[in-house]
């Protein structure tokens, strides 16, 4: 296993309906390391780079309006196997196709208002993480709890 950073955007409609605390601690609770974080109103410069893969489809523009429509929260979370542990605990892109439990499961039934962003790759992650944050801005340190989290044979000890 690896340690891998992976970045979170709790979207507009998580922050308006006061979903917050309970998505942040879903990622503490799994045992996932906060690394940075901090809240931003999104710009058009910054969707259009962001969400470029869907540029010329017919919802971008309502996508970038949903998007600046209230501040987001954007999160790095690190751990071993962080990303597929974060889309686990996610769930898939549309709400109404995720299972309870997840994070879009228990919150969202829509495609477009699924309440979190989360990056899909290592290759992505680290695009997206330098995208929102800069390194000072990201802190490393070990959880007090690291030896409970993970086996033996995981952690290298």
């Amino acid at each position: 296993m690896r340690e891998e950073k992976t970045l979170i955007i709790i979207k507009p409609d998580a922050l308006q309906r006061n979903l917050l605390g309970e998505i942040i601690a879903r990622f503490e609770r799994k045992g996932l390391r906060i690394t940075g974080l901090k809240m931003i109103k999104l710009e058009d410069a910054l969707l259009d780079e962001h969400y470029c893969h869907h540029k010329g489809k017919p919802f971008f523009e309502s996508l970038k309006k949903f998007m600046k429509s209230a501040p987001v929260i954007v999160i790095v979370l690190s751990g071993l196997n962080a990303i597929n542990a974060v889309r686990l605990i996610v769930g898939p892109t549309k709400g109404y196709e995720a299972d309870a439990g997840s994070i879009r499961g228990d919150f969202s039934i829509s495609g477009q208002a699924n309440i979190v962003h989360a990056s899909d790759s290592s290759e992505t992650a680290e695009a997206e993480i330098k995208r929102f944050f800069k390194p000072d801005e990201l802190f490393e340190y070990k959880r007090a709890d690291f030896e409970f989290i993970y086996g033996e044979e995981e952690r290298g000890g």
